[in-house]
């Protein structure tokens, strides 16, 4: 029996594959988990492949390094491809930019024990950013998984509707496997679409289910940020895949009657963010990329279920 499993999820992760490896590869306190770590690779186009088998074939500790492709683009297969090759009741989600600390797996397995009504629990991810951020970074940076929400562990309640990223986390297989339909109708950003909110779904799924959602800081995480996400041909497209996701996030768990009802209370207070938007910051709109990314937040997630509809997405 394996307690924990460790899923890296990559697309084209050739470069920054090593740098996660060699941070599991000296994982601390693990003496008396069982534990496993699974590469699933997501159609990669490089050398991916070759690159854990590089690892595979120096790699000496008693937890086994695997491999597993995954054909379908996206990362909701990428990560139901993950629970589906587990062999534990614990799988902790890495993406291929995530850096855990030494200590990360016995802290998952360990808050795992004394909480087991925890479907699913997050990192404390802190960026480290090849270029400094734009001004005013801090309102928009949650969207870029990072999550620092202090030094002591925290419910999310579901009445706020706030969901840490999937960087990070970790859920138990049973809730998963309770919870989340076969089909979920986001998939994650591919080539040529940053339509995304994948992780958020799936989680409102389990607290639909009444499994808790938790904080746990003392698994620590750092996410590299390369230069090109913080730019405006990256950013602003990336708020816009935010905001379109949005209904369906929105929505899960809601009758069929109130829908409706909700739809227009969400369009009216959209509306409302988009015009307190321009009152309060006007023409910076178009010089301050931070302002620029709210608004596009704004204006998509005011448009979501017209594009959902119309692309077919909630046929």
């Amino acid at each position: 029996m394996v307690d924990f499993t460790v899923a890296i999820c990559t697309y084209n992760g050739e470069k920054r594959l090593p740098d996660v490896l060699d941070r599991l590869r000296s994982q601390i306190d693990t003496e008396n988990i069982s534990w496993e770590i699974i590469v699933v690779d997501n159609n990669s186009q490089d050398n991916t492949a070759q690159v854990v088998q590089e690892y595979q074939e120096d790699w000496d500790k008693p937890y086994p390094l695997k491999y597993c492709f995954e054909q379908q683009q996206g990362a909701a297969f990428a990560r139901k491809k993950a629970i589906k090759e587990a062999n534990s009741p614990l799988i902790g989600f890495l993406d291929d930019d995530n850096l855990p600390n030494a200590y990360w797996v016995a802290s998952a397995y360990s808050f795992a024990q004394k909480h087991p009504q925890a479907g699913a629990f997050a990192s404390l991810i802190q960026g480290d950013f090849e270029v400094e951020p734009p001004p005013n970074f801090n309102r928009i940076k949650a969207f870029l998984a990072i999550t620092e929400r202090g030094n002591k562990a925290r419910l999310y309640n579901p009445k706020f509707k706030l969901l840490p990223p999937s960087a990070g986390l970790v859920v138990r297989k049973q809730a998963w496997l309770q919870s989340v339909p076969e089909k979920c109708i986001l998939s994650g950003r591919i080539p040529g679409s940053m339509l995304t909110g994948e992780d958020t779904e799936v989680l409102g799924y389990f607290q639909q289910k009444s499994w808790e959602i938790w904080y746990n800081p003392e698994m620590k995480i750092i996410h590299k940020i390369p230069a090109n996400r913080l730019t405006k041909d990256y950013l602003i497209p990336f708020m816009r895949g935010i905001g379109l996701s949005r209904y369906v996030t929105r929505m899960i768990g809601v009758k069929s009657w109130q829908k409706p009802f909700l739809s227009l209370a969400y369009f009216l207070n959209d509306l409302r963010k988009i015009v307190l938007h321009f009152f309060k910051y006007g023409r910076a709109i178009k010089t301050d990329l931070v302002t620029a990314c709210e608004l596009e937040l704004y204006v998509n997630s005011l448009i979501s279920p017209f594009y959902l509809w119309s692309k077919g997405y909630l046929k």
